[in-house]
């Protein structure tokens, strides 16, 4: 898995419930063709982050199949979510 674009922007929360910030990250991601993940129109990441006073973690994602905007059930390996968690905390 390869993380080719991104993009990404606070999340306000309006009521102040929630303790820390969320970002949103948008990630284009590229996989073999021969992973389960390859979609023909490419694939996206939408990972929300949580950044609290201990530190940041993936609170939640999911991945979409960008020509179609289709909800894809799948979840990352623990050695892939460790990678995107860096790489979004990096680009805060």
């Amino acid at each position: 898995m390869k993380i080719t674009n991104f993009s990404f922007h606070q999340i306000k929360d309006p009521t102040g419930i929630i303790v820390g910030d969320r970002y949103e990250f948008l990630l284009d991601v590229e996989v073999d063709e021969d992973d389960e993940l390859f979609t023909e129109g490419g694939l996206e990441l939408r990972v929300i982050l949580a950044v609290e006073e201990n530190g940041a973690r993936i609170a939640h994602y999911n991945f979409a199949d960008k020509a179609t905007r289709q909800t894809l059930e799948f979840g990352l390996e623990e050695d892939e979510e460790a990678e995107v968690s860096a790489f979004c905390h990096d680009k805060l």
